[in-house]
C-alpha cells in the first residue's frame, strides 16, 4: 500500500485482482454471481449505514452499496472514495428492490464485501456526464476526462465497429489491406503539404500524404488488383466543423472495373457500415449527373430528404427584364407553408440573398383564393399564377425567386444562391426528416476548373482522373467542355467522398498535365516515378476515398467530426491537451540545417 500526499488516502495494489465483469454489463440474470469490478467513482450516495457508489467503466454504470452492518471495513474504506478515484470492487450481484429503468444495469446492483482503492482524483474541471456546461476548449484541454463521458465514449466505440465491419466486407470481397508511406515527396496540386524536414538530407524534404493516390495506382500496376487502407491524411488548409489537417479515409482502388463495380463495393460498404447502427441501407443507389443536380437543388451535394427542387423561371421575365434590371438567369422555388412569413422574416430572407450575391429577392404567396406579389405591378397577376404554377406551389406556400449575372465555375450563380436558400428554408421550416437516409452517386463532374487566382485551367479533382472517350478531342481546344470520369458519393446533403475511373495510359496523362500548364519537365519533376511506371502495362484502375470521419460523424447524429476524432484539434490547429503546435530547441534546428526567419517588424 502507498499513501498518497494529495488526500492522505491509502491506495491499495492490484496485485493478482482480475476483474470478471464489465459495470455495464451486468443483468437480472448475473444475480446471486460473485464479481470483481473495476472502474471510476461516478456519483456517491452515503446514507449512513448504507453508502451507495456508482461505479462506471467504459461499458456503463454498476450500482454499489456498502452495508456497515455487514461489511464494516469495505464501508468504512468507502468513506474515503470521491469522484473519479478508481476502485476495485469485490462483492455479490442482488436484485434491486426498485428497479432503476434509465439504467440498463438498473434490475441489479452488487453488494460490496471489499473494496481496492487504487488511485485518487483531483476535482475533475467539469461533471462526467453528457449534459456538460464546459466550453469545447475546456473539453478539447481535458480531452482524457471528456472522453469518459458516455456520448464521446460510445462515438469511440461506433466508429470502432463501423470500421471493423467495413474490413470484414471488403476482405470477403477479395481486398488486401496493404499500408502506404508516410513520408513521400511534395506534390503541389492541391491542397498545401505537411513538410518533414529530412536530418540526412539538409535541405530536403518529405510531405506528409494528402492521400495515398499515386501509390494505390502503383499497386494496381504492381499487380495486386484489389487494395483498400483505413489511412490518415493531412491537409494544411483552414478547419472547419467537417475538416481536420489529419483525418482517416477509406481509400480502395480496383484493376479492370468498371464504374459499377466500384459503385458496387462502396454500396457494400456502406450497408454494413450502417447496419452497425440498425440502419438498412438498399442498394443500388439512385445516381445524378452533376449538372442536372446544379440545375434542380442548385448544389453538387444535394440532400433528397426534402423536394423543394429548383425551376429555371427567366421566361416569366422576358418582358420585365429591363423594368426589374435583371441581367442573368432567374431561379425559383416553392416552399411549403411559407406564405405566413412576416414582412420582417421576407426582409432578412432578402438580405440573406443578397449577402449570397443576389442583387434582390422576388416572392409570391400562395394561398386557396389566389396569389399575392408585388411582381403583379410589373410581370401582372396573370403571368405571376402562372409562374408559382410552374414551380409547384400550392396554397400556403411561398415561391422565392433570384436573379444573378454570373457564373461560378461554369454553373449559373442565380442556382448556386437558390440552393442555399432552399437549405436555409428546408431548417427554417423544419421540412429535413432525421430519420431518413438519402444516398446518392454524382457523376459527369467537369475535368477542369478555371482558377481566377493562377489564370489557369486546374483539376477540379486530381490531375490523374480519367476523362470521358468522346470528350478526349477536347483537351487542348475546349478543356471547359472535357467531362471526367469522376464520381462522389453523397449521404443527406453531406459528401462522403470522390473518386475515379483513372488515366492509365502514358500518352493521355501527359496532354492533361499540358493542358494543366505543366510543362513535360515540370510534369517530370513532380510525377517522373509514376509516369516510368504508366510505361510498363497499367492496367485500366479506379478507385474511391471515404471520408470515415464524416461517415460515422453522420451515422453518430453528430455535426462536428471532431465529436467522433479520439484526439481532435481546435478550428485554430490546435491540439489544446498536448499544447501543439509547440517550438522546437535550437539544436533540433541545427541537426536539421534550419534557420528561422526573424518575425517581420510591425
Amino acid at each position: 500500500m502507498a499513501t498518497t500526499e494529495a488526500t492522505n488516502t491509502v491506495l491499495d495494489s492490484l496485485g493478482n485482482l482480475k476483474r470478471t465483469h464489465y459495470c455495464g454489463d451486468l443483468r437480472a440474470s448475473d444475480a446471486d454471481r460473485d464479481v470483481i469490478l473495476m472502474g471510476w467513482v461516478h456519483r456517491r450516495r452515503d446514507l449512513g449505514n448504507l453508502l451507495f457508489i456508482d461505479l462506471r467503466d467504459r461499458a456503463g454504470i454498476a450500482q454499489i452499496v456498502f452495508n456497515k452492518e455487514q461489511h464494516p471495513e469495505a464501508h468504512a474504506r468507502a468513506e474515503e472514495l470521491r469522484a473519479e478515484y478508481v476502485a476495485a470492487v469485490e462483492g455479490r450481484v442482488v436484485r434491486r428492490q426498485k428497479a432503476n429503468p434509465e439504467l440498463a444495469t438498473g434490475e441489479v446492483e452488487v453488494v460490496a464485501t471489499k473494496l481496492y482503492i487504487l488511485n485518487n482524483a483531483k476535482t475533475p474541471p467539469f461533471v462526467i456526464e453528457d449534459e456538460v456546461a464546459a466550453s469545447e476548449e475546456t473539453r478539447l484541454r481535458y480531452r482524457y476526462l471528456d472522453l469518459r463521458r458516455p456520448k464521446p465514449r460510445g462515438n469511440l466505440a461506433l466508429r470502432h465497429r463501423v470500421i471493423f465491419e467495413i474490413r470484414k466486407t471488403l476482405d470477403a470481397l477479395g481486398f488486401y489491406e496493404i499500408e502506404t508511406p508516410m513520408l513521400t515527396r511534395s506534390t503541389p496540386e492541391g491542397a498545401r503539404d505537411y513538410l518533414v524536414p529530412s536530418r540526412i538530407h539538409h535541405g530536403q524534404f518529405y510531405a506528409l500524404p494528402q492521400s495515398p493516390q499515386i501509390f494505390k495506382q502503383i499497386l494496381m500496376i504492381a499487380g495486386m488488383d484489389r487494395y483498400f487502407q483505413i489511412v490518415r491524411c493531412f491537409r494544411d488548409e483552414d478547419f472547419r466543423a467537417d475538416r481536420q489537417a489529419e483525418f482517416t479515409q477509406l481509400d480502395l482502388e480496383m484493376s479492370f472495373p468498371r464504374q459499377d463495380d466500384i459503385f458496387g463495393v462502396i454500396e457494400q460498404v456502406m450497408a454494413s457500415a450502417c447496419a452497425v447502427t440498425g440502419l438498412k441501407v438498399k442498394p443500388p443507389f439512385p445516381r445524378m449527373e452533376y449538372r442536372e443536380a446544379v440545375r434542380r437543388y442548385g448544389i453538387d451535394k444535394p440532400d433528397l430528404r426534402f423536394g423543394m427542387e429548383l425551376q429555371d423561371v427567366s421566361p416569366f421575365f422576358a418582358e420585365a427584364r429591363e423594368a426589374l434590371h435583371i441581367e442573368g438567369s432567374i431561379f425559383a422555388l416553392a416552399a411549403p407553408g411559407a406564405a405566413m412569413y412576416s414582412r420582417k422574416q421576407l426582409d432578412e430572407l432578402t438580405e440573406r440573398a443578397k449577402s449570397l450575391g443576389a442583387p434582390g429577392l422576388y416572392t409570391i404567396k400562395v394561398a386557396a383564393e389566389g396569389v399575392t406579389s408585388p411582381l403583379e405591378k410589373i410581370l401582372g397577376a396573370d403571368q405571376v399564377k402562372k409562374l408559382a404554377e410552374a414551380v409547384g406551389a400550392k396554397a400556403g406556400d411561398l415561391v422565392v425567386a433570384v436573379a444573378a449575372k454570373k457564373q461560378i465555375k461554369g454553373t449559373e450563380a442565380a442556382a448556386l444562391i437558390a440552393g442555399q436558400l432552399r437549405l436555409h428554408l428546408a431548417e427554417q421550416l423544419k421540412l429535413i426528416p432525421k430519420d431518413r437516409w438519402e444516398f446518392l452517386w454524382l457523376t459527369g463532374f467537369p475535368l477542369f476548373e478555371w482558377s481566377e487566382t493562377e489564370k489557369r485551367w486546374v483539376s477540379a479533382q486530381h490531375p490523374f482522373t480519367g476523362i470521358i472517350e468522346e470528350d478526349l478531342d477536347k483537351l487542348e481546344s475546349a478543356p471547359w467542355g472535357v467531362r471526367s470520369k469522376g464520381y462522389d458519393l453523397v449521404l443527406n446533403g453531406v459528401e462522403l467522398g470522390s473518386g475515379s475511373i483513372r488515366i492509365h495510359r502514358q500518352d493521355v496523362q501527359a496532354r492533361v498535365f499540358r493542358a494543366l500548364g505543366l510543362s513535360d519537365e515540370q510534369a517530370r519533376q513532380r510525377f517522373g516515378f509514376f509516369l516510368d511506371a504508366l510505361t510498363y502495362g497499367t492496367p485500366p484502375h479506379g478507385g474511391i476515398a471515404l471520408g470515415l470521419d464524416r461517415v460515422v460523424a453522420l451515422l453518430a447524429g453528430e455535426k462536428s467530426i471532431r465529436e467522433v476524432i479520439a484526439f481532435p484539434k481546435t478550428t485554430a490547429a490546435v491540439d489544446l491537451m498536448a499544447e501543439a503546435p509547440s517550438r522546437v530547441d535550437s539544436g533540433q534546428l541545427d541537426e536539421l540545417g534550419i534557420a528561422l526567419k526573424p518575425p517581420e517588424k510591425p
